[in-house]
């Protein structure tokens, strides 16, 4: 590999308008959503017309007012200034538990009831209950399986992508993508191992991680991203940062993955060259790095590709997939992102596409730019990952001849 980058910075771009309504929404949701997603369950398990004994009654209630009450406590805590890590696990832990309650309290309270009156099963009472133990069913199910999901060492997903400036050399270039490992309260260290183990079992040319490596500063959380030093790869390791770095020091984190030999790309580039032909690969720092004050941290893709010979084939690591405009605009040829999880936990992948033009996969944009967005390999906050499973990614590059 070698290093052709700029380092000059410019400003980054404003983001779209209705990214700027939506941060707006973001900004109440704090205050409303805890009492929807304790609320809303509360009502149909308990008050719904089931006539549950009064100790039953108060007793489930007391129940959810106590988790409305310490989700937020604890993670305002667990994230917060302390950084308490048991606190966190404890908040994290329950706005798992509530989303999957609210949204089968949601869909079987009406589906299910519904169904039971149009086949005419039951009195009002027994179709109560019956929603009742089946969304406790429901959601047990799910959250045993999803808990089970995230903890496990994601399957390895591979699929080739046709890049039709990408010279003859590097056709079969394998490159491995990593992504949103999100090492935080739950110590994964030992994941964090089986997972590089599982990398250096794809003989990768190129293997790169795009951001939100952990949440915590690099001192606290050190152990468990260790293991990425270990990570091989034939010509070189590649890394952009996620906005999750930018709440947690991000240079830090910067200089921890230089010093395990990863080459940081901000705003800069590298040639890969095999066969007679050259990959330009390049990376930005997340979009929101300006907003987070550190000096010289922006995203910056003219920067990017300063120097970089126009008729070469481009590789762009951005964290976010909502970067594809610029990229496709810039003519690049295939952009690698993470960020989105999925959705994590169905259905939020919904409230995720407001945000970003792709959730998972392979997607095109503009006249060649291909964007692959990864469902992520660790998980954020609830340690659950439901109908959205975690992935490490084998992308084997072909040419267009």
């Amino acid at each position: 590999m070698t290093d052709t980058s700029s380092t000059g910075q410019a400003r980054g771009e404003a983001p779209a308008p209705r990214r700027r309504a939506l941060y707006r929404l973001m900004r109440y949701l704090p205050l409303v959503a805890p009492v929807l997603l304790w609320a809303v369950p509360c009502w149909v398990l308990l008050y719904a017309g089931q006539h549950w004994p009064a100790p039953v009654t108060a007793g489930g209630t007391a129940l959810f007012v106590l988790g409305l009450v310490a989700m937020p406590l604890g993670m305002a805590r667990g994230h917060g200034r302390r950084q308490q890590d048991a606190a966190a696990v404890l908040g994290d832990t329950l706005l798992g538990v509530s989303w999957v309650l609210f949204t089968w309290s949601v869909l079987l309270g009406v589906l299910l009831r519904l169904a039971l009156v149009v086949a005419g099963v039951g009195d009002g009472q027994d179709r109560a209950r019956a929603v009742t133990w089946a969304v406790l069913g429901v959601s047990a199910v799910l959250l045993a399986w999803g808990y089970v999901e995230a903890r496990r060492v994601p399957r390895v997903r591979r699929l080739d992508v046709r890049l039709p400036r990408l010279g003859a050399g590097l056709d079969g270039l394998r490159v491995v993508l990593v992504t949103d490992t999100h090492y935080g309260p739950l110590d994964r260290a030992r994941w964090s191992a089986r997972v590089c183990e599982t990398v250096n079992s794809l003989e990768a040319d190129l293997v790169c991680h795009t951001g939100d490596i952990a949440d915590g500063t690099a001192e606290r959380r050190r152990a468990q991203a260790a293991p990425l030093g270990t990570v091989r790869a034939t010509h070189a390791r590649v890394y952009v940062t996620g906005n999750h770095e930018y709440y947690s020091e991000a240079q830090g984190w910067v200089d921890l993955m230089d010093r395990l030999g990863w080459e940081p790309l901000r705003n800069r580039h590298l040639l890969l060259e095999r066969g007679g032909d050259t990959l330009v690969v390049a990376g930005v720092d997340d979009v929101t790095a300006e907003s987070s004050g550190l000096p010289g941290h922006r995203a910056h893709l003219a920067g990017a590709l300063d120097g970089a010979d126009p008729g070469l084939p481009v590789l762009l690591l951005a964290h976010q997939p909502a970067f594809v405009d610029r990229a496709a605009a810039a003519g690049v040829d295939l952009q690698l992102s993470g960020h989105t999880h999925g959705g994590q936990i169905w259905p939020f992948h919904h409230l995720v596409r407001l945000d970003q033009p792709a959730l998972a996969g392979l997607s095109h944009h503009g006249a060649r730019t291909v964007l692959y967005t990864s469902r992520g390999t660790g998980f954020w906050g609830p340690p659950f990952r439901v109908f959205a499973p975690s992935e490490i990614t084998l992308l084997v590059l072909r040419s267009g001849n």
